[in-house]
């Protein structure tokens, strides 16, 4: 059974009234504490008088559309981000994903399930602050080093700016070295879903690569295995 998520500030993005209402409501009944924007600016005006523990935004919006909302927010702070999207929009899905949001549901969705990615999402983020040994195992490989329980990460010394998912899905490539991962395994295991969209997974490991090859269009270290998934693969000279 899992442990229960300690109560958090949720900023819920979303100019449909009945569907903020709605999803403010179930995460009120879950303990947190929920602020409502019904816009872009105002939503961004929010974030900067509070940062808020996670935001729940909707991609159509009036005046500043999500995607650019979650790109200002982004911007300024590492606030975990899921979006909230029309069924099909597969575009502005993969768009706010690049931008680094966390999770995204589609439009209609049921509010358990919503209540259900927000609490994953922020155990996520909050997991590794109980000091438990593996979050204190500092993960080193490749001129890597991250180091779970600050959440900080550095390549050659020099600090990454990862998000809550790009952190987690490095620290399990790091954690699993020459190991071939399919994308449903890595989706079970990092994002802790069973079922779900495996674009998310790609367009992680695509921003991953980004982030931390010295040429991601012929990746070195998160290398592809044809027909299975992805594999981590440190230098030669680097223990197994």
């Amino acid at each position: 059974m899992s442990t229960p998520t300690p109560p958090a500030r949720i900023l819920v993005v979303d100019d449909d009234p009945t569907v903020a209402e709605v999803v403010t409501g179930y995460l009120r009944r879950a303990g947190h504490s929920v602020e409502h924007a019904a816009d872009g600016p105002a939503a961004l005006d929010a974030a900067a008088r509070a940062v808020p523990d996670l935001v729940v935004l909707d991609l159509m919006l009036p005046g500043i559309d999500g995607l650019e909302v979650c790109r200002r927010l982004r911007a300024e702070h590492p606030v975990p981000v899921i979006m909230l999207t029309a069924r099909g929009d597969e575009d502005d899905r993969i768009a706010g994903l690049e931008l680094g949001a966390d999770d995204y549901v589609t439009k209609p969705f049921s509010p358990r399930e919503l209540v259900l990615r927000v609490e994953s999402v922020l155990r996520r983020s909050r997991g590794n602050r109980a000091g438990t040994a593996e979050a204190r195992t500092v993960l080193c490989a490749a001129g890597l080093s991250l180091h779970p329980e600050t959440r900080r990460a550095s390549r050659d010394g020099l600090p990454l700016t990862l998000t809550l998912r790009e952190f987690d899905l490095l620290a399990h490539f790091l954690a699993h070295p020459r190991r071939a991962h399919s994308r449903e395994e890595l989706m079970r295991d990092v994002w802790g879903w069973d079922f779900g969209d495996l674009s998310t997974v790609t367009v992680h490991v695509r921003r991953l690569r980004a982030k931390i090859e010295d040429d991601p269009a012929a990746p070195r270290l998160i290398q592809t295995v044809w027909g299975v998934g992805y594999r981590f693969e440190p230098a030669e000279d680097e223990a197994a």
